[in-house]
């Protein structure tokens, strides 16, 4: 790339006073919890409408496009030319720096969804009507983060990378990068794994174990992505087709079972209209007969796993009714926040009584049940949801494992309590290093 020499000129005069914006040190935490933890600096580009605070001290004045991206060639030249080759730049007038950031240098800002919103009603109207379907959605995804406990009472360094995620929900360049903004880019399904990957959601695992990933995996390089998302445009669906068709940033209208991590009644008026939108999505290659006969499989795949669950929720409640989980929840450290923790000391068994909530500060036999439970069902779930029935296959092996395994550690708690041979925990989570790293700089 050939510089100007009047680029160069403007580049040495604002380089010193450029406004880098900067976090407050007296910045608290936001959510339920926010009186728990402090944000570090990333947060205010995870956050912005939140922690985002400029610089005044610096560079001065009030500018238009030319000479925002005039010096910004100098300084960001990566930055400029994704604008460049955005649809931004190509509009009349072009939608340029201070339509998104402000003119005045000394009150810029970072974008957010309602400031994309002012260009684009629709999609912002679209992703805020996720709310009305609670968790897990888009529109949600920060409250989800920080209104945990284990977010507030973990330390830091432990929760960070949540909300590389979950800022999805503060945020449009989760999904479209900046300052490019190419919706080709997020119809690509790496667009969405970015996220949705790993034992929490493993989509990536799920999709490209299904005959659609597969196609798409040898195919997808040589498809025109500048295509809607509408029927025919596609030789397979993917992520951004089925969840998004139209271009419909609603992701949440067709999500059944919460993520398979928690039972519904599959016949509520909710889930009977969802059903029927996924079906509608299914038809525009598959005939409705095909998506019915998929739904009765998943139904069948959810309700012999939760009767697998329940057996083994039942095996925790029974050791817990004779005191046999150690540490028990009265030797545990509750968090800091959680006054009924310390005033009701009980140790959670299962989704309904919240172990969701305290999957860290529970005893090894309840955290072998929530790995099973969270990571193991969520396979088997997600693989089925997909078409990636090898994929569900492998995980109820894995769930068939976990019950066994949870099964015989809990006769051998019951064989140590019958010949007085306990063993001795000593939990030393109570007091050490890393405790005191966690009440210190949280």
């Amino acid at each position: 790339m050939r510089i100007s020499y009047l680029q160069v000129v403007v580049w040495l005069l604002c380089w010193p006073w450029l406004a880098w914006s900067g976090l407050p040190e007296t910045a608290q935490g936001v959510g339920e919890n926010g009186e728990h933890w402090q944000p570090d600096p990333m947060h205010e580009y995870w956050d912005p409408a939140t922690y985002h605070r400029p610089e005044r001290e610096r560079m001065l004045g009030v500018f238009k496009e030319e000479e925002c991206t005039e010096c910004h060639r100098g300084v960001t030249p990566g930055i400029v030319k994704d604008w460049r080759a955005s649809r931004h730049a190509q509009a009349v007038p072009p939608v340029g720096c201070p339509a998104c950031h402000g003119e005045d240098h000394q009150k810029l800002t970072f974008p957010t969804p309602q400031s994309c919103g002012n260009c684009h009603p629709q999609r912002l109207a679209q992703m805020e009507e996720e709310k009305k379907f609670g968790f897990p959605s888009h529109a949600l995804a920060m409250e989800r983060a920080v209104d945990s406990k284990h977010f507030a009472d973990k330390p830091k360094a432990e929760v960070a990378a949540c909300l590389q995620c979950h800022s999805v929900a503060s945020k449009c360049d989760s999904c479209h990068t900046r300052h490019r903004f190419d919706p080709a880019e997020a119809r690509r399904p790496e667009a969405c794994l970015t996220c949705h990957s790993g034992p929490p959601h493993p989509d990536d695992l799920a999709y490209f174990s299904s005959p659609h990933g597969q196609l798409y995996q040898k195919e997808g390089a040589t498809w025109d992505w500048s295509k809607p998302l509408r029927k025919g445009n596609y030789p397979t669906p993917t992520c951004a087709y089925c969840h998004m068709k139209e271009g419909n940033h609603q992701v949440a209208d067709k999500a059944v079972w919460k993520f398979g991590i928690r039972e519904v009644n599959p016949k509520t008026a909710e889930n009977e209209i969802k059903r029927k939108r996924w079906r509608e999505i299914c038809a525009d290659c598959h005939p409705e007969e095909t998506a019915r006969g998929f739904f009765r499989e998943l139904d069948a795949e959810r309700q012999s796993t939760w009767k697998q669950l329940y057996g083994v929720e039942k095996i925790l409640k029974s050791l817990r009714s004779d005191s046999l989980l150690s540490p028990a929840a009265a030797e545990r450290p509750p968090y800091p926040m959680d006054w009924l923790a310390r005033l009701l000391p009980r140790e959670r068994i299962g989704f309904y009584e919240g172990q969701a909530s305290a999957f860290y500060n529970v005893s090894a036999i309840e955290r072998d049940y929530f790995d099973m439970w969270y990571f193991t069902n969520l396979g088997a779930y997600k693989g089925m949801a997909h078409g990636a029935k090898e994929m569900t296959q492998h995980f109820h092996k894995q769930l068939d494992d976990n019950a066994r395994a949870i099964a015989t550690t809990a006769e051998e708690l019951r064989n140590r309590e019958k010949t007085s041979k306990k063993i001795d925990l000593k939990p030393l989570w109570l007091e050490g290093e890393y405790t005191r790293f966690n009440r210190d700089h949280n």
